[in-house]
């Protein structure tokens, strides 16, 4: 009945995907995305993949890893999962330990980690030394039998585009998220510059589906966009969506949203989730507008290490 933690294996991935479904269900998870994750992690990254196994079986994961694109260094993220039937073992508590090791050998300072606001996840977090700090609402909306707003007129000089009409030349979409990313509230402030690191972990990777992205342009430049991820079979998720600073408050976040929904309903998705910071008014007030409720919420927690 002893609980180990070891290093993740290629042959772990299908077994690692059902312990994230079952611990957030809310996320899109797929044994192809965690391999492509770990195999093209940025070196500076310092990204490490733990399982905890019981009896043989893997009922825990943990992933830890530096965030080398914060403008404020030492910053580093960990968060375990264990099955629901599974808590009480110890598992956990291990899978933490040794990320947090890892993270302190690899320069980390301080560790954040995403922990569900239910009474067991908050005690455990306490009990360690993490304190809270802000929080997220995970949305749900059923595509199969919701009721989506029917599509909207596109204003003269506006145009929507799929994301795969740029895959010749992806950057304006870089740009655009590196400037709406300025923007997104985190604690860990992350500035993206790196346009060959963004091709291989966002464009290329694969739960991200460039046919269900909108991109919202004006008089032809790159102003709003929606991206879509996918687990490739039923389930949506809305990655990011987001305005320029310059074409705020034309409601094209919502014109963008709103297509790239329609198009993921009738490709066969019948679950979409997102994923909101609680003082987001703007987003929350337009997934509302959607049809999406509140299924889960996570706190932000954080502990300074030595």
């Amino acid at each position: 009945m002893t609980v180990i933690v070891r290093d993740f294996r290629p042959s772990d991935a299908e077994a690692w995907t059902r312990v994230r479904r079952a611990a957030v269900p809310y996320l899109v998870s797929t044994p192809e995305q965690i391999t492509h994750d770990l195999a093209h992690a940025h070196p500076g990254r310092h990204y490490r993949l733990l399982v905890a196994e019981r009896d043989g079986e893997i009922i825990g994961t943990a992933q830890a890893g530096i965030a080398h694109d914060s403008t404020e260094p030492g910053r580093s993220s960990c968060t375990p999962h264990v099955l629901p039937d599974h808590t009480g073992h110890g598992a956990g508590s291990l899978l933490l330990s040794t990320a947090e090791e890892h993270l302190a050998q690899a320069g980390a300072t301080v560790v954040h980690a995403w922990v569900l606001e239910t009474p067991g996840s908050l005690e455990f977090a306490r009990g360690r030394g993490y304190r809270p700090g802000r929080s997220a609402h995970f949305q749900h909306l059923d595509l199969a039998n919701g009721v989506l707003p029917p599509l909207q007129a596109v204003p003269a000089g506006v145009e929507l585009r799929p994301g795969s009409d740029f895959a010749d030349d992806p950057r304006p979409l870089f740009d655009a998220d590196a400037q709406v990313t300025l923007d997104e509230p985190s604690d860990i402030p992350v500035e993206l510059d790196d346009y060959e690191d963004w091709l291989t972990t966002i464009w290329r990777h694969p739960t991200f589906d460039a046919a269900l992205t909108t991109v919202v342009l004006v008089d032809g430049q790159v102003a709003a966009f929606s991206a879509a991820g996918t687990d490739g079979h039923r389930t949506y998720s809305s990655n990011m969506t987001g305005t320029l600073r310059a074409f705020r408050g034309r409601g094209l976040a919502k014109l963008a949203k709103n297509d790239s929904l329609h198009r993921a309903r009738a490709a066969g998705c019948t679950d979409a989730y997102t994923a909101n910071d609680t003082g987001n008014g703007p987003m929350l007030a337009i997934n509302k507008w959607f049809g999406y409720t509140v299924c889960a919420t996570e706190v932000r927690h954080a502990r300074t290490l030595g």
